[in-house]
């Protein structure tokens, strides 16, 4: 069965053979727009490689703070580093994202910094990281404003590298 544009309800769409990197299908796939909690991807991906999982980490009040979807955690409490992950990918929760952030990134501009460094090393040339977790933010760096957002393309290069760690695949596979 063959999908045709006029019946992709999605603005923007990319279909990528993960080894190759050969793409199948796009729709407006360079097209820049909102990453919502695909966001998490990478929040994911660089807590797997720069934490430990075993860390203890502690609720700040600004993660506390953070908006519905969230584990409605407490400042002070303590969770695991890999606890958090969990939560992040298989509930979407925004506390949990800026939990990790913090932890991993010393603080959520540190971390986003982090996320942008990753982004480049991957290729992704249109994507900008504000948030942890997806949150819509924009932020002017040097005269220019940049929206937190990706594209389909860009997005397709993350998870082509993401699924080739297996420690990322357990957690989304649980």
């Amino acid at each position: 069965m063959q999908l045709s544009e006029s019946e992709l309800y999605a603005r923007s769409a990319c279909l990528m053979d993960a080894d190759s990197g050969r793409v199948l299908y796009s729709k407006n796939s360079e097209q820049k727009l909102p990453m919502a909690s695909t966001t998490k991807i990478m929040t994911c991906i660089l807590a797997l490689e720069d934490g430990r999982m075993d860390d203890l980490v502690t609720v700040s009040a600004y993660a506390a703070s953070q908006p519905k979807v969230h584990m409605g955690a407490k400042t002070g409490e303590q969770f695991y580093l890999q606890d958090l992950l969990y939560a992040l990918m298989l509930n979407s929760d925004n506390d949990a994202a800026v939990m990790i952030a913090e932890q991993v990134g010393g603080s959520v501009e540190g971390f986003a910094e982090k996320m942008n460094l990753k982004a480049r090393e991957l290729g992704c040339d249109d994507t900008y990281f504000i948030t942890p977790n997806g949150l819509d933010a924009t932020e002017t760096v040097d005269g220019t404003e940049y929206i937190h957002g990706t594209t389909a393309a860009d997005l397709c290069l993350i998870m082509s590298y993401c699924i080739k760690n297996d420690t990322f695949l357990s957690i989304t596979q649980t």
